[in-house]
């Protein structure tokens, strides 16, 4: 869970319609590299105008339905807090037609917001680290004292793999799907260092998965991803 934000910078108006407004972006560079794309240096925010208006995080002051073409004014996302619903790499960096080429996306949604299967695209895409001089606090990681892909055993001598904060395998197939606090961490990319062996129990000596989930939610105000 972050508060994500963007400080409003003054930028000018390329060009307006009904459903959206042209800026000419400050933050990224044309890429002459790039291989069959060509970007003009302008981003088009939609207007209130249009059904994506809700769904941008990005605002303009003043409002983007009330600027013309030529004009200057501020552009920046107000604090937002969100929380991730993925996290995208990319070796090498993708091809978008601007520089930097993005090397990482989050994909976020409001606080409030929880993923629906059946829609085909949700959540917001964010490049935390190209160009745009985003603000990312964090307030809250659920297992934060977990790494994806440690092995742990529980309080019941049952071994476990944890893959996602909502996503564990216990290695002998059965039930119950979560594991009983206190954990013991085994395994981090081999033998753990002594130091996160102990904040792994320190951190479950009390409280419980469901205890996690429900400050989780609470937070985010959304319900979580969890395996079919």
């Amino acid at each position: 869970m972050l508060r994500l934000g963007c400080p409003f910078t003054e930028v000018t108006v390329s060009g307006v319609s009904r459903f959206h407004v042209s800026l000419h972006w400050p933050w990224w560079e044309i890429d002459p590299a790039a291989d069959g794309i060509e970007w003009n240096g302008d981003v088009a925010l939609p207007t209130p105008a249009d059904d994506d208006w809700e769904s941008e995080y990005f605002r303009t002051e003043p409002a983007e339905d009330t600027l013309k073409a030529g004009d200057r004014c501020l552009v920046g996302i107000p604090a937002t807090v969100v929380h991730v619903l993925a996290v995208h790499h990319f070796d090498p960096p993708l091809e978008t037609g601007w520089l930097p080429r993005p090397a990482t996306y989050l994909d976020v949604l409001r606080q409030g917001q929880s993923y629906d299967t059946r829609l085909k695209e949700q959540g917001y895409e964010i490049d935390p680290v190209g160009g745009v001089p985003f603000r990312l606090e964090l307030l809250f990681r659920p297992f934060a004292f977990l790494e994806t892909g440690d092995e742990v055993v529980d309080r019941d001598g049952r071994a476990w793999r944890f893959d996602a904060p909502w996503c564990w395998n216990p290695f002998d197939g059965g039930q119950p799907s979560t594991p009983a606090w206190p954990l013991a961490l085994l395994f981090r990319d081999g033998e753990p260092a002594p130091e996160a062996v102990a904040a792994v129990a320190t951190a479950t000596a009390t409280g419980s998965h469901a205890d996690e989930l429900t400050r989780w939610v609470e937070l985010t105000r959304a319900e979580p991803i969890t395996p079919a």
